[in-house]
């Protein structure tokens, strides 16, 4: 008899606690959730980030507030989120030079920023061709005329971008191997910060994803002379690859989410399906579009692959690019 007893009690006790959990689980999320944009506004990132934290506060019944923290090439923002408690009330959105900085912090000896085990894809939301892009009133006007001045003028060129080994870095040092030319490399905080420069004659180009450079290509302002895909670009159907040039050069600047690696799994799972909501939504698809970036999504499982492929990919190019002190 008192052996039933305590079974039954432990089984109460298990019946407690197991809907307790559920009820826990249930009322994730109950209060506002922070989404860190490793740059300041005015860039790629921070384009997507708004119209989708609105999207996924509708779907999550919570405010998903947007929190700029820039610099280091997005590396203190993102080693902010990877320290974050994992409760998922802290999620990142990253572009590609998630994959780069843990590399270059390697090869500069200094104490990484965050590792990439530390942060876990639930969703690629774009994937963009970086488009080179020079004032309108530039002496420039195609890829070809930029880069025999750069040939004969060594170093006198000189380009923004959204800091070292960042998503406007990489790419301009890839074209600037491939090319065999030599540019001068100013880095920014992020890549509003670097186009205002050029668009105010401080710097002579940028490399950028089409939606941070678009509207001020359309206003007649910039001109883009190339860009780093493999194929005509939606949002420039006019503009040549840099392969046209007959340079073997491919560059994909893609934003995506992230979540602390240990995260509960039930609240990752809400996070993830709460971005696939996101994507199907008619003003995110409005906004990011009409910005000149198409959504092109990926869940998870196909994210952590074509995370782990671009990082392997990344290892290359950064050791290419050497060390920057």
């Amino acid at each position: 008899m008192q052996r039933r007893l305590l079974l039954s009690a432990f089984l109460g006790l298990l019946l407690l606690g197991t809907a307790a959990l559920a009820v826990a689980q249930a009322a994730w999320p109950n209060r506002a959730i922070t989404m860190i944009v490793p740059f300041p506004p005015g860039g790629l990132a921070d384009i997507v980030a708004r119209p989708v934290a609105e999207a996924m506060a509708r779907d999550l019944g919570q405010a998903v507030v947007v929190e700029n923290k820039g610099g280091a090439g997005g590396g203190i923002g993102m080693g902010v989120a990877a320290k974050a408690k994992a409760d998922g009330y802290t999620v990142l959105l990253a572009l590609s030079s998630f994959t780069v900085i843990p590399e270059a912090d390697a090869l500069l000896g200094r104490a990484p920023m965050y590792s990439l085990s530390e942060l876990r894809p639930l969703a690629r939301f774009t994937a963009d061709p970086t488009v080179l892009v020079v004032r309108a009133d530039a002496p420039w006007k195609t890829v070809q005329e930029f880069l025999e001045d750069a040939r004969k003028r060594p170093g006198v060129i000189n380009y923004g971008s959204s800091g070292n080994y960042g998503t406007m870095h990489v790419p301009m040092e890839m074209l600037s191997q491939s090319a065999g030319v030599k540019l001068s490399h100013i880095p920014y905080t992020g890549a509003g910060p670097a186009v205002v420069s050029l668009l105010g004659g401080q710097i002579d180009a940028v490399s950028s994803g089409p939606a941070t450079v678009l509207q001020h290509i359309k206003a007649g302002k910039l001109r883009a002379l190339a860009h780093w895909g493999s194929g005509p670009l939606a949002a420039l159907p006019d503009v040549p690859s840099l392969k046209d040039a007959g340079l073997q050069v491919e560059y994909a600047q893609w934003s995506g989410l992230f979540i602390p690696a240990a995260t509960p799994e039930a609240v990752a799972q809400r996070l993830r399906a709460a971005a696939k909501v996101a994507v199907q939504d008619v003003r995110v698809k409005e906004v990011i579009g009409n910005a000149g970036t198409p959504i092109l999504y990926q869940d998870a499982p196909e994210f952590e692959k074509y995370v782990q492929a671009d990082a392997r990919r990344m290892v290359d190019v950064v050791r290419r690019i050497g060390r920057l002190d």
